[in-house]
């Protein structure tokens, strides 16, 4: 072989991959399995044009014309969309261990350590046994009800805020407030301390998940991957080391504190739990020391963090937000908390008894339902109440709640 042709060997072999793939996005789809209807794709790209900025509502209007099941090519990747509600419950219930595992993707790999928390995770052994970990250690009846005090402190203080807020006939960011509530909470449970004026804990997690849900051409044509051409995994890959450093700044100084005498009536947060599991794990040498180490933690703590800032704070906006645009349903509700509560300053969780998750929210939207009457800046009515929504993981609002609070209790 001459001097050239070797260069010209070294300089194509990167280039085989590529090409394969190429090649084979271009060759006519055929499958052995008999698939649902749906849109016929474009060369590489399939059906990925039909998305457009809010593919939730794409996939809707495509389910019109294609039916409750259809499939679709994304890029290389062939996707059966469901979109009735009978259908969705035999596959998320009936067969759900079928079901059970997320498709991966790079947003996933790069925050959740490697897909070790159990929002990414694979079905299977590690998957089960971290589910049962958090059941039984952090989600127990007991250990909610160890933070309803802690919980309760922090509804009164956003209580007051909204209070002192419509005396002085200010408008109240809904959507901020209840970030800033939920991320107090989250913190405490998680942590064990309000804030730390060190870290933005929750604009870092807001940030990652508007990344995590950004459209990410290599999930659909792996072969673009290695190019990150729209520079997503460089920016998810940032964030992570952002998160990293405040979940081991976090981990580090408990199992310093661990160390010590803690003083009494100390309540374990989350953390503390989690270093106890794995420090049991690795005196009995059983099957744990596998699952849970230092990036197991982290990964398990970053879906907590994502549970309980984004998604909770995400619910609460869109339930206030559908009550103010409808008086007439908000003026009902008013009158079932107050059959329940009476009088009372603060709605307590022993009405609303709930998994944590729920809790949390119902605890939240009930106070804010029964403290205060609402009305919109500048004169705006109820029903010009804007409801567009920004494509992500938890489809948060695209404008901020911002509303003009009176006291009812």
């Amino acid at each position: 072989m001459s001097p050239y042709s070797l260069v010209f060997f070294l300089l194509f072999l990167p280039l085989l991959p590529f090409l394969k793939g190429l090649i084979i996005s271009l060759l006519p789809y055929k499958s052995s399995r008999r698939l649902p209807p749906g849109p016929r794709g474009l060369p590489i790209i399939g059906s990925l044009n039909l998305l457009g900025k809010l593919p939730h509502r794409s996939l809707n209007d495509l389910a019109k014309k294609y039916g409750p099941i259809m499939s679709m090519k994304l890029g290389n990747v062939t996707t059966i969309v469901v979109s009735s509600p009978q259908i969705a419950e035999k596959i998320l219930k009936t067969h759900d261990l079928v079901f059970a595992s997320r498709p991966q993707n790079e947003a996933g790999k790069h925050v959740s350590y490697g897909n070790r928390g159990i929002a990414f995770g694979e079905y299977g052994h590690y998957w089960r046994n971290i589910r049962k970990l958090c059941t039984l250690e952090l989600f127990s009846a007991k250990k909610i009800d160890s933070f309803s005090k802690m919980r309760r402190e922090e509804l009164v203080m956003m209580v007051n805020t909204i209070k002192e807020a419509a005396k002085a006939g200010k408008i109240v960011d809904v959507s901020d407030l209840v970030g800033d509530g939920i991320e107090k909470m989250t913190y405490r449970m998680l942590f064990g301390k309000t804030s730390d004026v060190r870290f933005d804990l929750k604009g870092t997690m807001l940030d990652i998940m508007d990344q995590a849900g950004a459209f990410n051409i290599a999930d659909y044509v792996p072969m673009l991957g290695p190019l990150d051409i729209q520079g997503l995994t460089r920016k998810i890959k940032d964030m992570r080391k952002t998160m990293d450093k405040i979940l081991d700044t976090f981990i580090s100084e408990h199992e310093e504190a661990a160390s010590t005498t803690r003083p009494e009536g100390y309540e374990p947060d989350f953390v503390d739990i989690l270093l106890s599991v794995s420090d049991k794990s690795e005196e009995k040498g059983g099957d744990l020391t596998t699952l849970i180490d230092r990036d197991s933690i982290k990964a398990i703590l970053v879906d907590m963090i994502a549970a309980g800032i984004d998604t909770s704070r995400t619910t609460i906006e869109w339930i206030m937000a559908e009550l103010i645009k409808n008086p007439r349903i908000l003026k009902k509700l008013q009158q079932e908390i107050k059959d329940v509560v009476g009088d009372a300053d603060i709605v307590e969780e022993k009405d609303l008894r709930m998994n944590l998750g729920l809790v949390k929210v119902r605890q939240i939207v009930a106070q804010l339902v029964h403290s205060f009457d609402y009305e919109l800046p500048n004169g705006m009515s109820a029903s010009d109440l804007d409801m567009d929504e920004k494509f992500g993981l938890a489809l948060p609002r695209e404008n901020h709640l911002l509303v003009l609070p009176s006291v009812r209790i």
